[in-house]
């Protein structure tokens, strides 16, 4: 009888080792879900200030250009273009 009780005691031991691990496990795995979150907000944030910084350097070498500076002349003039039809879309549409 004494060899079924140590079995149990042992098997109860285990279990309640197993349980103790698995509690480790969650709160590990729910602080790494916590930093996955922040991690991804913090990359999003950095990619709205690289989108921010490029149309600024894009509005900045436009402006480069207007002021007599050969180098960028051609996207200039692609850029006006452009911009002259998204003008000329939004007459159309205010006409309708």
């Amino acid at each position: 009888m004494s060899n079924i009780e140590d079995i149990v005691n042992a098997l109860e031991e285990k279990i309640s080792k197993m349980l103790d691990k698995v509690d480790t496990l969650k709160a590990t795995n729910a602080k790494l879900q916590e930093d996955l979150i922040q991690s991804q907000q913090h990359i999003q944030i950095k990619d709205q200030e690289i989108e921010s910084w490029k149309d600024k350097y894009e509005a900045l070498k436009i402006a480069k250009s207007m002021l007599g500076s050969d180098d960028n002349k051609r996207e200039t003039k692609l850029k006006i273009n452009s911009l002259i039809r998204e003008i000329d879309y939004c007459i159309a549409q205010l006409s309708e």
